[in-house]
Parts: C-alpha cells; structure tokens; sequence
C-alpha cells in the first residue's frame, strides 16, 4: 500500500461501516454460535481421545499428531474465544465456558491444560497484542523480538535453522516466560510499585521471585500433568506403555508448538505487513491498522477452519476479538468487501506464503512495512 493511499483512507467512513456490520452481527449472536463451539470442543476431544487411545501401543507419529491436534484445539479455538469474552453474553450458555469461570483455580487442567494461566495469556494477548499491534509494546511483533538474530553476524542458514529449531519449543521458550512477565510488570503497575527485573536469566531462576512463581504456576504444573500424570495413568498395561505415551506426549508438544508456531507467527508478519512506531490516535486509524497489520489464510468451512484453529480470520478477529468463532465465517466476505470499497489491501493466503515471509522477516531477510516508508 503507498503512503499516499494509506494516508488517504477516510478513517471517519471506515469506523462507520465496521461499526455497522459489527452491531448487525451482534443481533446475530445466539445459542447456535455456542453449540458451534463446542461442536469444534468434541472434534478437538475426539482427536486427544484417538491419540492418547493409540498413544500406549509404541511411540508413533500418527498417536502424536492426534494427541498434537487436541492440544492445540484446546488453546486456540476453545481457551483463546473464550478468554476474550467471545460467549460471554451468549444466552443459554454453559456459564463454564464464560472468561470468568473458565480455567480459573482447579479447573485449568480440566478446561485448558497448558504452559500459561488464564491470566496471563489475557493480558499479554487480550490486552497488549490485540491493543497495541505492530508496535514495539506489542509482545508478538516478530521483528522486533527477534532484532538480536536480523542483526546477527551468523550466515543466513544459520538463522533459518536457528528459527526452524525455535518453533518446536517456542510456547516453552517464548510464550510460557513473556505471558508471565507482562502479568507480573501489570500487577507492579496495577499496584504503583517499581517493576521487577526481568532479565531473561532472571525471568528463570529459582532465586528470584519472578522465576519461582514461572516455575510453581506454570511450568511444573504443566510438566506434572502432561510428562507424568498421563502417562503414569497407563503403568497398569506396563511399562512399555506406560513409557511409549510418554514419547509420544513428548513428541506431541514439539508437534503442536510447530503447527502453533506456523499458523500464528506469520498472522502478523512478513514484507508486505506494516508495523507502527506510534499508538493509534482514534478508533478508524486503529480499525485500519488491525487490517493491515494482519493476514488471513483459506477460509470458509468448518473443516478447513479446525486445522488452522479459526486463526485463518485474523483479520476479522482483530476488527472484533470478542465474536465467536462461527461469526467470522459469516463475517470474513463483509470485511473483504469493506477492504474493496475503501480501497484497503486484504492479505488472505495460503498459509505457507506467509510463513516464508514471516521467517525472511525473523532472520532479517527483509522487514515489515511502516507508513512513513510504505512504497
């Protein structure tokens, strides 16, 4: 998009038209969109159940990817809707499935067994990403975060290893550090009292009181539960069983984090997506940001949908973060056409395109695009 067409967007109009196809869908919304959700909730259940089914037999691949499949269900189309709030106003609703019951206190690894609480993943995501997208305050601007390998002197291979390798262990790595980091510096503010140090040595060290609390509320409940527990469950049928599940749960994790890694990294990222130095200054500039600093992938059916975790609509679900997922099927054609009348780029494609432009931005390749310098 050139800076002249970026800069002649009329703001005022756009924050009317999604204003007005947002308040239609709202009227939209009823009990359907629920048992939409947990339609998907089964499919993702039925997927851990043939994984964990098959799980003890031997190590496998296929026990594996099933296994993978209901993890990253659990996260991205059954935890993420729900924390933003997607049903909570859904009459007839399960009250379990609302932000304010779901995964709290002993229910975390009934709804959402993880690496990250609830909270966490609220504020580093629901708040900071979704609020300050692109910017350097935005806690998944790729470019930025990964300024220390783009200004490397390793050759290029290099870092293209260096990323293929990260996304086997970045929700361990990455997410499960920074969700917890940005909760502890929320309440430091919350509180008027001066932020921790939050060095990465620091972020990990059981002598600190940030890196207990990383360890004690997500860490080890996480290795607990999905390295011990489970697979303790099968030491009747032996140890050869017992040991296999645990192979496979391993495997299952490197699994779910890359297809987690390849359907969100590139959501955000590539040569063609543009990033902002300063915060949005009213509500059209920062409808026109969520559009352009964001990327769809194939749309349009519930089995295509599943696979991606419903992240395919990223646009869609930037503009309203708070609509259940069934809506931005009925959504997704509107905004496309919106994009058209206002003469805004919609990126939509396949999702191994925006994966390369993601990494060549990670490794310094290229970079993303910022107003000022859009051509």
């Amino acid at each position: 998009m050139s800076l002249n067409s970026y800069q002649s967007v009329d703001r005022e109009q756009l924050a009317k038209d999604i204003t007005q196809i947002h308040q239609q869908a709202l009227t939209n919304i009823g009990l359907e969109d629920f048992n939409h959700l947990k339609s998907m909730e089964r499919w993702g259940k039925v997927c851990s159940i043939i994984g964990y089914g098959t799980a003890w037999l031997m190590p496998n691949p296929i026990s594996a990817l099933f296994i993978s499949q209901g993890s990253f269900t659990r996260w991205t189309q059954v935890g993420h809707p729900i924390v933003h709030r997607a049903y909570d106003k859904v009459d007839g609703a399960d009250k379990n499935y609302t932000s304010k019951k779901f995964a709290r206190g002993w229910r975390r690894f009934l709804d959402w067994p993880d690496w990250f609480t609830t909270e966490g993943w609220h504020h580093e995501h629901d708040v900071l990403h979704h609020y300050k997208l692109g910017e350097k305050a935005d806690p998944n601007n790729a470019q930025h975060n990964m300024e220390w390998l783009r200004q490397s002197s390793l050759p290029m291979w290099q870092r293209y290893v260096i990323v293929a390798l990260f996304s086997g262990i970045w929700k361990f790595i990455y997410y499960t550090p920074r969700t917890h980091k940005e909760l502890v510096l929320n309440a430091a503010r919350q509180q008027d009292r001066p932020a921790p140090e939050t060095t990465r040595l620091g972020a990990w060290s059981w002598f600190t009181p940030q890196g207990r609390a990383l360890w004690l509320q997500s860490v080890l409940p996480y290795i607990g539960y999905r390295f011990v527990l489970l697979p303790l469950l099968f030491l009747p049928l032996g140890t050869f069983a017992a040991v296999s599940v645990l192979i496979n749960s391993i495997l299952a994790e490197i699994l779910t984090n890359m297809h987690s890694f390849l359907v969100m990294i590139p959501n955000h990222a590539g040569d063609d997506v543009m990033m902002f130095d300063e915060k949005a200054k009213g509500k059209g500039e920062f409808y026109l940001r969520q559009i352009l600093g964001s990327v769809n992938y194939p749309t349009g059916s519930n089995f295509n949908d599943f696979f991606y975790g419903w992240l395919n609509y990223q646009i869609e679900h930037h503009l309203w973060p708070d609509m259940p997922l069934s809506q931005y099927q009925k959504l997704q054609p509107q905004v496309e056409a919106l994009c058209k009348k206002h003469n805004i780029p919609y990126c939509q494609q396949s999702v191994f395109k925006r994966l390369l432009k993601a990494v060549d931005v990670m490794v310094g390749k290229t970079s993303m695009l910022k107003p000022a310098i859009a051509s």
